[in-house]
């Protein structure tokens, strides 16, 4: 029987790990400020184990670090990483767009279609929302590509990149010509065009990253 998450770690331990990720990648809780494991206790309402789990995991996404002291800590950000994770994603991202192209079924389309219609929806400027909805069409794709330990890697360089895309949130504008990319990458995969549904994602993963560096470097 295949099992999720929730079902190995308990719900109190996937909900304190889902708050906090969010709150690190979304720089809420700032590079290198200290965890206090208690006061997290207070917060999340939950007793300590499941913050201590929590932290395990977050600990292996590489989004909190330990001193040698025993000190914990959110992990620095590094703007020279972005390229690092740039060629990662770029690989395994378009070569989630062409398995998806192979072995999406009706339903992954109609939730992939769903999510380019609330992205449509999105009001200029707001780009906190529009980051949410592309996550989702990512994931989306990754379901779609069949493979889940794919998709498990994709969110944890997803969840990386998302650090350094918050450093530069209130300067980026791209919603109107990153619409209309994921609507062709999504006809790419309709079409089960391979090739073209690759090359699509790994030229929208790249154009977006050169933005970033490109805000990051001003």
């Amino acid at each position: 029987m295949e099992m999720d998450m929730v079902d190995l770690i308990g719900v109190d331990t996937q909900n304190a790990y889902e708050l906090l990720k969010d709150q690190i990648n979304t720089l809420v809780l700032k590079p290198g400020a200290a965890v206090n494991e208690a006061e997290l206790c207070a917060a999340l309402g939950v007793g300590s184990v499941p913050v201590r789990e929590a932290l395990k995991l977050l600990f292996h996404d590489q989004l909190i670090v330990v001193s040698r002291q025993g000190g914990i800590y959110v992990a620095d950000l590094n703007p020279k990483d972005l390229a690092m994770l740039s060629e990662v994603r770029v690989g395994l991202e378009s070569q989630a767009a062409g398995l998806a192209a192979s072995r999406a079924t009706a339903d992954h389309l109609l939730v992939m279609d769903a999510l380019i219609q609330e992205q449509e929806k999105i009001k200029v400027g707001d780009t906190t929302a529009w980051f949410d909805l592309d996550h989702k069409l990512h994931q989306a794709i990754a379901k779609a590509s069949g493979n889940h330990y794919l998709a498990h890697s994709l969110e944890t360089y997803f969840g990386l990149s998302q650090r350094l895309w918050y450093l530069v949130l209130p300067k980026l504008d791209f919603l109107s010509y990153a619409v209309e990319e994921h609507t062709q990458l999504v006809e790419s995969i309709r079409a089960g065009d391979r090739p073209q549904a690759e090359t699509k994602m790994r030229d929208h993963v790249l154009g977006f990253y050169k933005k970033v560096q490109n805000l990051i470097e001003d």
